[in-house]
């Protein structure tokens, strides 16, 4: 069985001009691909507001192509501070759509993303938008 190049781990700097994201300067992506076309993602804001990891699917489109689709889950803060021993709670979830182009040396990417943005009802909301990514293979 022969792992196909995307599978492992990566790191990505993702930059944005419009959307949500475009107010992350400094905003960077892991993932994990695994064999068999699952996917996790993680960024270094998960924290702010508390959002858990990003869980997905991916494909070769061949030629080095890749296109993934994951979800993540937003939270909002209790109304009242006397809430705060609740935690938060569900704001809706988001929605990334990522091509991938590996590169020639399968050590690195480039990529283009579009962000949708969904309340807890599923109705898309705004602030979604688009980003470009570069990722780099995570090694020893």
């Amino acid at each position: 069985c022969s792992t196909d190049p995307l599978v492992g781990a990566w790191q990505s700097r993702v930059s944005a001009t419009e959307g949500y994201v475009s107010t992350l300067k400094d905003l960077e992506f892991s993932y994990v691909f695994n064999q068999g076309g699952t996917m996790t993602e993680s960024s270094n804001y998960d924290g702010a507001p508390p959002v858990p990891p990003a869980y997905g699917i991916w494909r070769s489109l061949g030629s080095g192509l890749y296109e993934t689709k994951y979800l993540f889950y937003a939270t909002q803060p209790p109304e009242k501070l006397e809430q705060l021993p609740q935690g938060w709670g569900p704001a809706g979830h988001g929605e990334i759509v990522e091509q991938i182009r590996l590169a020639p040396n399968r050590n690195s990417f480039e990529s283009t993303m579009t962000l949708k943005l969904f309340d807890p009802s599923g109705k898309v909301v705004p602030g979604g938008g688009t980003a470009k990514g570069h990722g780099t293979r995570i090694e020893f």
